[in-house]
């Protein structure tokens, strides 16, 4: 089954807590504090995978977690890192954060950091001072990053065909590559795209088979929108068209109506190199439509072929194959640069909601995530910070009473001034 929508959620390992520990050997007085650091967490990545064609798995499988670091030990011993994760997706993918853009994934073996792990938290000799020469406090591991992502995939061809229904584009696909799509003498007997390879006198070519698209493609019907995407890659366009025409309309009306559901859905499909293919002259060789298709469309060549039996075939291969040789691989067009802009933005805010006072700001919500507040030196830290962040001020100037419930990401805590 082709896949080409999924959505998965990724999560950085959390790191591993810090440990509490102090030196404890025969004749060695007041050994000091030897608690370890947390190993990071593992981190997650996206990886183009040539082998896979279809998100068909991800769809199974949609939830990636790295492990998470594991704790730090006494005598110094920093705790182990969580391992990374590789999510294999097949290369053509775009990759959405909500509604941000962040990556397309083109190449095969590219990579793309998709959830940070977390770093591990530091056990107490990390906090060793001349004031305080055995702390008894360590941090907890930082969470990992959490996200949802939508990936979407756009086949990477270099031969798209596009057509009607029944046109004969899986007979065809068949007759110059080793694919083995479904053919059926009914319309839409292709539900999914179809990828096969051709190697014409050295010259390889990827081609895509498109299914069949209708009047009114640009507007989803048939699911056009989710058709017409996978051939905006493509370098050049074999439009096949059935001598016979399609349902009510002549071979000529469907050029006509096929050119302008794309150029309704992308003038940039439009600038793409395009042949004209009409198929099936075994069933009827009317020299008047062939004619007919050359005098009213003197942009595109004009093939006759017959799918079935081959015939037509290899010249058409051949001027594919001498277009390609003149088209370089499109890159994706480079993004604007934009200004730059220095933004001072606070440390924290402090807002109510539902009658309660939540502070937020990454600084102080990673502070409360790692702060471990079983320990009494680690809860005296987290106030002290607070204090000087200028967070308790800030509470009072909104109103904060005795008594008020405080959340900083989730964690709550009473507020006593």
């Amino acid at each position: 089954m082709f896949i080409d929508f999924a959505r998965i959620s990724v999560r950085g390992g959390r790191g591993g807590n810090g440990c509490v520990s102090f030196r404890r050997e025969k004749y060695v007085d007041k050994g000091g504090p030897d608690g370890g650091n947390g190993g990071a967490g593992g981190d997650v990545f996206l990886r183009a995978d040539p082998q896979i064609r279809s998100l068909l798995d991800l769809t199974y499988q949609p939830h990636y977690f790295a492990e998470d670091g594991k704790p730090g030990q006494g005598s110094d011993k920093v705790g182990r890192s969580g391992e990374d994760i590789y999510v294999n997706i097949p290369p053509g993918t775009l990759v959405f954060k909500g509604n941000q853009f962040v990556a397309d994934m083109k190449n095969a073996a590219e990579t793309l950091l998709a959830a940070r792990g977390g770093r591990g938290g530091r056990g107490n000799a990390a906090f060793k001072s001349h004031r305080n020469t055995a702390p008894k406090m360590s941090e907890r591991g930082e969470p990992g990053e959490a996200f949802l992502l939508d990936l979407e995939l756009k086949l990477l061809a270099d031969v798209g065909l596009i057509g009607f229904p029944n046109a004969g584009k899986s007979t065809f696909l068949s007759r110059v590559t080793s694919a083995r799509p479904k053919i059926a003498n009914y319309p839409f007997t292709t539900l999914n795209p179809n990828l096969g390879i051709s190697t014409w006198h050295g010259t390889r070519m990827v081609l895509a088979d498109i299914p069949g698209l209708i009047e009114g493609a640009h507007q989803g019907k048939g699911l056009g929108h989710d058709f017409l995407r996978h051939i905006e890659r493509t370098r050049v366009l074999l439009h096949l068209v059935d001598i016979n025409g399609y349902a009510r309309l002549s071979a000529m009306e469907c050029v006509e109506a096929l050119l302008g559901e794309l150029r309704l859905y992308s003038d940039e499909l439009m600038k793409k190199p395009m042949i004209l293919v009409l198929n099936k002259i075994d069933t009827s060789d009317d020299e008047k439509i062939i004619k007919a298709l050359e005098k009213r469309y003197k942009r595109y060549k004009v093939f006759p072929i017959s799918a079935v039996t081959g015939k037509g075939v290899n010249p058409l291969m051949a001027h594919a194959a001498k277009q390609l040789t003149r088209i370089e691989p499109e890159d994706p067009p480079a993004a604007a640069a934009e200004p730059l802009r220095f933004v001072v933005e606070a440390e924290f805010q402090v807002m109510r909601e539902n009658g309660d006072f939540v502070i937020k700001g990454v600084k102080v919500e990673r502070l409360a995530a790692m702060t471990n507040f079983d320990q009494q030196e680690g809860l005296k830290r987290f106030q002290n910070i607070l204090k000087k962040m200028g967070i308790e001020r800030e509470l009072a100037r909104k109103g904060a009473a005795s008594g008020d419930n405080v959340r900083i990401g989730k964690v709550e805590f009473t507020y006593e001034p």
